[in-house]
């Protein structure tokens, strides 16, 4: 009998020893998180907070060029960074880069912020920009249990935000409520164009409806117009459009039932630069 005492007693030892093995201690964990924010200084020394605006205009040019080298919607990525990070005003955001609340995990082999969580002292990861932590998010989300969202159009924010809660992103049932609304609040989903242009990034407005003019008389001009600035004289009979604040030629080609590529051979375009006041023909 008191053999098995002695047995069960060491067995429920050796138990806790391994399940508390990975466990930091709360000293470790000061000291570590010390030694983060010491070599982060330099960015949080008068930090003034951001407001959610501020937020998404300091950040969306970060969350376009993700989308046009990984297929992720931005207006998805910037809700989710918004809501995660707290308008980038948490604590993982200020000190760690951290805009996603992404876990360290075993695969991650930089440094850590220790924050208590779903555990005491949970380990997150530590960037040395905002850039790697967007850059991270896009790679995680392209795991195989991610991978049914991109078969969806690029501009299903909706779909993406219910897709992420079914492929176990958050467990929070109101999650694609949250981000949904976030999105339609400040209308991120201007953003989600493919090979959206820097214009747009920049802008702080949603742009206007599209002006079709019919075989428009060429203003007068004492000098040639530059070449970059205006299209290839238009056809008779053929329909123009000028370009306005937030376009491309995706969204172009959209509103008039053509590709990108039709768009480009009916202007000449040899890339997907335009400018505002630009004139396209819009039709064959």
């Amino acid at each position: 009998m008191k053999k098995t005492v002695y047995l069960l007693i060491g067995l429920g030892f050796f138990t806790s020893c391994s399940a508390h093995r990975s466990t930091v201690s709360n000293h470790l964990a000061k000291q570590n998180n010390r030694d983060v924010q010491r070599d982060n200084r330099s960015t949080n020394d008068g930090y003034t907070p951001l407001t959610s605006v501020q937020y998404i205009d300091k950040y969306k040019s970060i969350a376009i060029q993700e989308m046009n080298a990984f297929g992720i919607p931005a207006s998805i990525t910037i809700a989710q960074g918004l809501y995660e990070s707290g308008a980038g005003n948490s604590e993982l955001a200020r000190v760690a880069n951290n805009h996603f609340g992404v876990k360290a995990g075993l695969s991650w082999n930089g440094r850590v912020y220790y924050k208590d969580d779903d555990n005491r002292n949970d380990a997150f990861r530590v960037y040395n920009s905002v850039e790697e932590s967007f850059r991270d998010h896009s790679n995680f989300l392209k795991k195989k249990n991610y991978a049914a969202l991109f078969q969806l159009d690029l501009t299903d924010y909706k779909g993406w935000a219910r897709g992420l809660k079914r492929a176990g992103y958050a467990t929070n049932p109101q999650y694609p409520e949250i981000i949904i609304g976030i999105i339609e609040k400040y209308n991120l989903q201007q953003y989600d164009q493919p090979a959206v242009t820097n214009q747009l990034a920049q802008q702080e407005v949603s742009a206007p409806a599209p002006t079709i003019q019919n075989n428009p008389a060429p203003p007068a001009q004492s000098k040639p117009a530059p070449a970059d600035t205006v299209a290839q004289t238009a056809s008779a009979g053929s329909k123009t459009y000028t370009v306005k604040q937030g376009d491309t030629l995706y969204s172009i080609s959209k509103r008039f039932a053509l590709s990108v590529d039709d768009l480009k051979a009916l202007n000449s375009l040899t890339d997907n630069g335009i400018k505002i006041g630009q004139v396209l023909v819009v039709s064959k």
